[in-house]
């Protein structure tokens, strides 16, 4: 199954990044999110299917 980490910004998506493996999404989200506080107030990492398996916001 395919993962998307999707990237918020205020006016809305400003970006989607796929992964093999929820563990490598996750991950990536977390890592990224302090790295791109500029100008982002949320990250998601969805399914295929669209189910939301992890969130974050901040700012």
């Amino acid at each position: 199954m395919a993962y998307t980490v999707i990237w918020y910004g205020r006016q809305g998506i400003v970006e989607k990044t796929p992964f093999d493996t929820e563990k490598a999404a996750r991950d990536h989200a977390l890592a990224a999110f302090q790295d791109r506080k500029s100008g982002i107030v949320a990250v998601e990492v969805r399914k295929d299917n669209g189910t939301v398996v992890f969130s974050q916001a901040g700012g």
